[in-house]
């Protein structure tokens, strides 16, 4: 007899769908399981005004499947230059759901970043007083500090300073890597939040390095030890409502995954639900797996859970292909390295 579960429709609160030819072949993959996603704003150049929201948000749109039932939820990205009221005529328009805070060269596209805190604090200040989330990319990119110590030094030195200098900012800690993420989440009922990727609850750092590198694992923040891993799922399964799934699905083509740069990202729009049901069963959680991917994101963000269902079942074993093509080259989907049983309808 094969098991059934049906969860509300989940939403990726951390998406990456590129643009033009990229954005076309992604797309199609988010949209197939989730409703809605947080979609970030750090294509070359960025998304900084709510005019490029406007503008990137009718690209999206264009680039819909005709049957899909999909709402991309756009993001400015903070610069020193961000002009406050930008933002909050872009939230009271309902264009814009959230901010995006990259320290400068923490990631894929990130060189046009905040460097110094103090030129963005009139904009912390008025999305505080508006009730708009900043999303942070939570590492330090001080050369001196340990790339495996990176979230951990920035949540010292810059995320509670910054949450202590504006009372009411609410913050989502993206993609957190490590039990310092889980344990400042934990200790703070209010206005934090996190993701956790469906990537760092597989994957730890001996998938990336042992036997030869892994530049399909490889994604920023990077995996980290295996007892972060452990916190990470403890987290996700818990159904403590401060955590919830964002995806940080992250395309880049082959050839710039498996090459001397090997782009961070890991792509797994099309399998994560599959890969979720296995990690939750494995668990003991599959009745938190609703929360984590459908219930807690709405309720940080202030929106209704969907009204519509998606139903997992597991069964035969499940044949994903291995890489999506789009026009600008292949993109491998993520392999979690075990058999996929749970099927999606």
């Amino acid at each position: 007899m094969s098991q059934t579960l049906t969860l509300r429709r989940p939403d990726d609160w951390h998406l990456h769908l590129r643009d033009g030819a990229m954005l076309r072949a992604v797309l199609p993959e988010t949209a197939r399981h989730f409703a809605r996603a947080i979609v970030m704003p750090n294509l070359v150049p960025p998304v900084v005004t709510g005019q490029d929201a406007a503008a990137y948000r009718a690209r999206i749109l264009a680039a819909m499947p005709a049957d899909a039932d999909f709402t991309p939820l756009m993001t400015l990205y903070l610069t020193e230059e961000t002009d406050p009221e930008d933002v909050a005529a872009a939230h009271a328009s309902g264009l814009v759901s959230a901010v995006k805070l990259y320290p400068a060269g923490a990631t894929t596209n990130s060189a046009s970043g905040v460097r110094d805190f103090d030129k963005v604090r009139a904009v912390l200040e008025k999305m505080a007083e508006i009730g708009l989330p900043l999303c942070v990319h939570g590492e330090v990119t001080d050369p001196s500090v340990d790339i495996f110590d990176r979230e951990a030094v920035f949540i010292d030195r810059v995320l509670d300073p910054v949450r202590r200098a504006t009372p009411g900012l609410r913050v989502v800690m993206e993609h957190i890597t490590t039990s310092n993420g889980v344990d400042y989440v934990r200790a703070h009922e209010r206005d934090l939040g996190a993701t956790i990727t469906t990537h760092h609850l597989v994957i730890n750092r001996n998938h990336i390095l042992v036997g030869g590198i892994k530049p399909h694992y490889y994604c920023l923040p990077v995996a980290k030890r295996e007892e972060h891993r452990l916190a990470l799922r403890s987290a996700a399964t818990s159904g403590d409502a401060r955590f919830f799934l964002g995806t940080d699905s992250a395309p880049h083509i082959d050839p710039l995954k498996e090459s001397a740069c090997g782009c961070a990202g890991c792509f797994t729009a099309t399998n994560t639900m599959s890969i979720l049901a296995h990690v939750f069963e494995e668990e003991g959680a599959l009745a938190q797996l609703e929360a984590f991917t459908s219930l807690n994101g709405p309720a940080f963000y202030g929106l209704p859970a969907n009204e519509t269902t998606l139903t997992l079942t597991k069964g035969d074993p499940i044949t994903y292909p291995k890489k999506i093509d789009t026009g600008d080259g292949p993109v491998t989907i993520f392999d979690p390295g075990f058999t996929l049983d749970w099927h999606v309808t």
